[in-house]
């Protein structure tokens, strides 16, 4: 595709997004905070940009792929940021999953800027945004998903269109990353339960992925974590966040979540037990270590 895409924050997620695009023919302007990161991008093909302005320089879209609301805004309109060295009419990728208010300011402040704001978080894992088969979350008007479908299709294979309201990508994402929380908090508890009772947790789990307790993330964590395998594909802290911003959304929307505190108080004390940079399958470490 003869495009030219910047991208900001290549981590896990970023770096494979902006691999699969590179791999499908667009030019790719690749910032991080961590060299390396960009440099491996490079070797791929991609430009290194220094600041967040070089990598939009001249890109008819802007992909943000870092962690938090604050990052964003400093990415977009910090010094050296990226917004006012968009072309007029470029398009803007929110990808990180933020507070849904956070998108609507974000967005109006881009809209003021001459520039068409997409709220597209994600969500899948970096295999998945890698060969291009996640899923993206994606709110803007119709005319904006239309021209830009073409470049979202190579991204995702599961390509949903929430609605023209900026802010319910994020809504959608967070209802989404609440039940993997809690989907994921109560198979490590499971897990857990069978090492308490004497059973095998490998053959336990295989069970389960053929039955009634099976879950994706709930499954793919915990073959992993049954392993030893805690090398972060998602840190303890992303879901942690996550599921507090859900809980803020419900809250503010006056609805009372039961199980999402649970769930959500599980990866707080993970985090507080020094798991906080493992894989978030490290809460089973959390249940093994329960009285």
């Amino acid at each position: 595709m003869d495009i030219t895409v910047g991208i900001v924050g290549t981590g896990s997620m970023g770096g494979a997004m902006a691999a699969r695009l590179l791999d499908c023919g667009c030019a790719v302007q690749a910032c991080d905070l961590r060299p390396e990161r960009v440099e491996a991008l490079v070797r791929q093909g991609a430009r290194a940009a220094a600041v967040p302005a070089q990598a939009a320089a001249g890109a008819r879209v802007l992909i943000v792929c870092v962690v938090d609301a604050a990052q964003v805004r400093e990415v977009l309109f910090g010094p050296a940021g990226a917004a006012a060295a968009l072309p007029a009419g470029a398009a803007v990728l929110l990808c990180p999953t933020i507070a849904p208010q956070d998108v609507e300011e974000i967005a109006a402040r881009l809209r003021d800027q001459g520039l068409v704001p997409i709220d597209a978080p994600m969500s899948g894992g970096p295999a998945r945004a890698r060969d291009g088969s996640m899923s993206l979350m994606v709110a803007c008007g119709d005319d904006v998903f239309a021209a830009q479908r073409p470049l979202l299709a190579l991204l995702a294979a599961h390509l949903f269109h929430v609605g023209p309201r900026p802010g319910d990508g994020a809504r959608t994402k967070l209802v989404n990353n609440l039940l993997a929380a809690i989907n994921l908090a109560g198979a490590a508890e499971a897990l857990a339960l069978a090492e308490r009772l004497g059973l095998d947790a490998a053959r336990t789990l295989e069970v389960i992925q053929q039955s009634s307790g099976q879950s994706w993330i709930g499954t793919d964590r915990m073959r992993r974590a049954l392993a030893g395998d805690f090398a972060p594909r998602a840190q303890v802290t992303l879901l942690q966040k996550d599921s507090g911003l859900a809980l803020a959304a419900a809250s503010a929307a006056g609805f009372r979540c039961t199980l999402g505190p649970v769930a959500h108080d599980a990866f707080n004390r993970a985090v507080a037990a020094g798991d906080a940079e493992l894989d978030d399958g490290a809460l089973l470490r959390l249940f093994r270590s329960a009285p």
